[in-house]
């Protein structure tokens, strides 16, 4: 092992991750804590995290920006369901306007961090693409890693992968300039991926592109450009034209969530009818109507119809089945049918990694986070000084990350006040919390792989990861910080100590 560089400078604030959580938190910093020193490390070698990892055909939002751009920085684009790119311009300006860049320190994964008591302080470990190893010297530390294993995703195991003569991809590695015109696609997989690549690559060149997937999801359109936004904007001043379009996003999206889950029958009704008129006599049950209720799995956001005007247009198709194999010349189905391919992306999905699979210790002892209770959305009991974010499975991510952020400024502030070092969530002796399942009913392939790393959820808050934003947002901003659970380590304490 490489030794580690010494570093003595000892900053109020490590951000791990340079995409949408980091720099959200990095934001509020300045804006709230401006006094206090804050470095943001990122094993990339630019802004964006996940929005500069993935770069397969068509990659764009599955909320719409006015939800997923942050509370502080309007979404100035026409498309409010917006491309990568689109994406990666709005985290650039705003790490310019908020000059972040200069706290950025790119090319650095982050491989471990040490809380000591002793010292009320991180000892966060890097390593560079040739090996050094450096330490940075933290008294807070935040996690905007994301929630994906970013080196291995799923990998479903399909048998005779070897022997196809074709090209395979899963789309968290999409190779460079991948020309695909004139060749024939299978696209395995129904989530929001598969539902982008799938339209990306039919309009674009490909022969013909096949979705393959063992049960439909349920998918439901709407235009690219939200029109009342756009609108607001021609007659109002930006940020008014945005406030007002993010409430009304935020309330129409908790509406129909909670519509869906309390009248799924009808709910099913609305969504596989939208559906049926979109493809006419291309609609068919089996591969249209899938075998849950709404909102079991999140829904496939069809931007501008494109995925059903592909199916319309000849160039793309849906086919329900389990596959058997590869073999040479694309997939053998159990069906006995057999799907020519020159190309297969395997859109199977993530694994879940909590904090960035970061090998993190309290004064030497590892952190098993699957043993601690969250606390109110972001910390986690008996860890002082850490938060991270694992944002909303029913609505936009950021919308956590902002109230996050407002809530460790607040935290902040608040240890300034009592000349606190620490803070640590801890559980009462006499506490009796019975874990619930962490993402409820939600049974996506990927959660359900990924919960028993989790941390545990309590059943009321401060001991949960809720979902449900406006009483997340209520209770973030109202409930005390001294709250008779968090403890505070003052700097005699830690004289004494």
């Amino acid at each position: 092992m490489n030794a580690i560089t010494p570093i003595d400078e000892v900053l109020d604030m490590v951000i791990v991750g340079a995409g949408i959580s980091g720099i959200g938190m990095a934001v509020h910093m300045a804006k709230e804590c401006p006094e206090k020193s804050v470095a943001i490390l990122d094993r990339r070698d630019q802004v964006g995290g996940t929005w500069d990892l993935f770069r397969y055909p068509g990659i764009r939002s599955d909320s719409d920006m006015h939800t997923l751009g942050f509370a502080f920085a309007p979404w100035k684009h026409e498309k409010s369901i917006a491309d990568g790119p689109a994406i990666l311009e709005y985290l650039d300006a705003i790490t310019d306007e908020y000059d972040l860049r200069g706290k950025m320190r790119f090319g650095q994964k982050v491989v471990s961090a040490d809380w000591d008591s002793k010292d009320a302080r991180w000892t966060v470990v890097t390593e560079s693409g040739d090996g050094t190893r450096q330490r940075v010297l933290g008294r807070f530390l935040f996690l905007g890693s994301g929630y994906y294993d970013y080196d291995d995703p799923y990998d479903a195991g399909f048998k005779g992968r070897d022997k196809f003569k074709g090209t395979v991809i899963h789309p968290q590695f999409w190779p460079k300039d991948f020309d695909h015109t004139g060749k024939n696609v299978v696209v395995i997989g129904s989530g929001a991926t598969a539902v982008t690549i799938v339209p990306a690559m039919a309009h674009s060149g490909a022969a013909h592109v096949t979705q393959l997937q063992r049960t439909p999801t349920y998918m439901v359109s709407r235009p690219a450009k939200d029109g009342i936004a756009n609108f607001l904007r021609k007659v109002l001043p930006e940020k008014v034209a945005y406030a007002i379009t993010r409430f009304k996003n935020i309330t129409m999206q908790d509406m129909m969530f909670k519509r869906v889950r309390n009248h799924p029958e009808k709910s099913k009704d609305f969504l596989i009818g939208g559906v049926r008129d979109l493809l006419g006599d291309k609609f068919n049950e089996t591969d249209f109507v899938p075998p849950y209720n709404p909102w079991d799995q999140r829904l496939c956001l069809v931007p501008d119809a494109d995925f059903f005007a592909a199916v319309n247009q000849g160039k793309a198709s849906v086919v329900t089945d389990h596959i058997d194999s590869f073999d040479a010349t694309g997939i053998k189905l159990k069906s006995g049918k057999h799907l020519d391919a020159d190309v297969i992306v395997t859109a199977t999905g993530l694994n879940l990694a909590i904090a960035g699979k970061i090998a993190v210790a309290v004064d030497g002892k590892p952190v098993d986070f699957s043993k601690t209770f969250y606390y109110r959305n972001c910390m986690f009991s008996g860890v002082p000084n850490l938060a991270g974010v694992f944002g909303y499975i029913n609505a936009s991510w950021t919308l956590r990350v902002d109230i996050i952020g407002e809530y460790i400024t607040r935290l902040l502030r608040q240890m300034d006040v009592y000349g606190a070092v620490a803070a640590t969530p801890v559980l009462p002796d006499d506490a009796a919390l019975t874990p619930e399942d962490v993402f409820g009913d939600f049974t996506s392939g990927y959660l359900a792989r990924g919960k028993d790393i989790m941390p545990r959820n309590g059943p009321s808050m401060p001991w949960r990861l809720n979902q449900e934003y406006r009483k997340d947002r209520m209770d973030m901003r109202q409930a005390p910080i001294d709250d008779g659970v968090m403890e505070f380590t003052r700097v005699k304490e830690l004289v004494r100590a």
